[in-house]
């Protein structure tokens, strides 16, 4: 199983993705981890067969999993060192407020896709 955390006051990742890091499993999971639970700017992808990815690599192991046409942005960003793949990630999510809003509250999920969500 995998399991998406992200910024759910961020209209960005709200619109990509639907887990949030300020969510009860988000936030035991940050702290579990020794990871920041009160700043917002990364992006967690949590396989339980791997671990954990964050950032830029988190991103590109998500889309991995899409369609081919997206799998092909995987194969291109992957070939990108990740420091500089996480320096492209630290200016959007430094500016995604700016760029794409903020929610005062974390979106509901539909009642046909709730029972894929944590909290």
């Amino acid at each position: 199983m995998k399991i998406i955390l992200y910024d759910g006051e961020c209209n960005l990742c709200n619109k990509t993705v639907q887990f949030t890091l300020q969510g009860t499993f988000g936030q035991n999971f940050l702290k579990e981890r020794n990871l920041n639970a009160y700043n917002f700017d990364t992006f967690i992808l949590f396989d339980q067969k791997v671990a954990y990815y964050t950032k830029s690599t988190a991103g590109l192991q998500v889309i991995k999993e899409f369609n081919w046409k997206w799998k092909i942005l995987y194969y291109f960003g992957i070939i990108i060192p990740s420091f500089i793949r996480n320096y492209m990630y630290k200016i959007i999510a430094k500016n995604r407020y700016k760029w794409f809003g903020k929610s005062d509250l974390c979106m509901l999920p539909n009642p046909q896709w709730k029972k894929r969500f944590i909290d």
